[in-house]
């Protein structure tokens, strides 16, 4: 047996699963795609922006399958239900399955490697392609002949330590090895949920910056509410042209996921901003500091005409549900669009 697969003999189930999302991706969605992982995995570590790990053992014996089924199952889900291709890599360990998610050619794709496959998968791949192998340390190798991850992982680990220094030359001669003993740890994101507009050119008409701040006001609450959360407080980022930002945060009165709540405070935001001649390309909306709806409690409203704005925001959620997110849009929008 070959010295990589000798490493892996402690962890002989393929269980870690490595996703790469598409870069640039918003944060919302990608937060959509965690939700993914999460109703397949109890263990989802998130590596921000466009990154994630989960831990699939206890998957592997609730669902009956092996871990390449699990991870066609969350592609066909991000495709179908966000729109979005991810890669997925799947390996005995943090290091084995991140590398492999590395390797996919193209938008997405799944490829698993099973611990047998440890050394014949690693070997042949230049050694920046190790994951943990920084640009320097891919150097100093290179500088010394090793070139392959196979080569490297045939040198005596106290060599390795000479070249890249104790404690990183250690780490890099385990994992060319696929010896690799970080659990994945849950961690989720901040809670806070954000969307954008970018505009096709600089723009000065405050008609056209009000009515997208609006769509994208309503288009949050609506994101809230299908998550099942409240926001406390509101941040609009303003990018202008020549790559200048301005941003600003405020607390809600009351925390909320309601179109008009969401709306006024935009509105305060923008108004705060003091815009006269500046050439905006893109605003950023954020909900802050989110928490369960379940955890607040909603006043009673004596007002009859926000109460039958709650009724018409509880059908519009229904309509968008069956339809999409598009069906129901400001007004404001659609005459700025028509």
């Amino acid at each position: 047996m070959s010295a990589v697969e000798t490493g892996t003999g402690a962890q002989q189930v393929t269980s870690v699963m490595h996703v790469r999302c598409p870069d640039r991706l918003p944060e919302d969605v990608y937060r959509q795609v965690l939700e993914q992982m999460a109703e397949l995995s109890a263990v989802v570590q998130a590596l921000p922006p466009r990154a994630a790990l989960a831990e699939l053992k206890g998957a592997l014996r609730y669902y009956g399958v092996d871990a390449s089924r699990l991870g066609e199952v969350l592609r066909v889900r991000t495709i179908s239900r966000l729109g979005v291709d991810v890669r997925v890599g799947v390996g005995p360990c943090i290091t084995v399955a991140a590398t492999a998610s590395a390797q996919i050619t193209g938008q997405g794709g799944v490829l698993a490697i099973a611990p047998g496959q440890v050394a014949d998968f690693l070997g042949p791949l230049p050694v920046e392609a190790l994951h943990g192998i920084g640009p320097r340390q891919a150097r100093a190798l290179h500088d010394y002949g090793v070139h392959c991850i196979g080569v490297l992982a045939s040198i005596p680990p106290a060599t390795v330590q000479r070249l890249l220094g104790g404690r990183p030359g250690r780490q890099a001669a385990d994992r060319a090895r696929g010896i690799d003993p970080r659990p994945v740890v849950p961690r989720t994101l901040p809670a806070t949920a954000s969307v954008h507009r970018t505009f096709p050119r600089h723009t000065l008409d405050g008609a056209a910056v009000r009515a997208a701040l609006l769509d994208e006001a309503v288009t949050l609450a609506h994101q809230l509410r299908r998550r099942c959360q409240v926001a406390r407080g509101l941040t609009l980022t303003l990018r202008f042209a020549g790559g200048t930002t301005w941003e600003k945060t405020r607390r809600l009165a009351e925390a909320s996921a309601h179109d008009d709540d969401l709306r006024a405070m935009a509105y305060r935001l923008i108004d705060a901003a003091g815009l006269q001649r500046g050439r905006i390309t893109q605003i950023t909306l954020k909900g802050q500091d989110l928490v369960p709806t379940g955890q607040v409690a909603e006043q009673v409203s004596l007002d009859q005409v926000r109460e039958a704005r709650l009724v018409a925001e509880e059908v519009s959620d229904r309509i968008r549900g069956k339809f999409g997110p598009d069906a129901i849009r400001p007004a404001t929008t659609l005459l700025r669009v028509s």
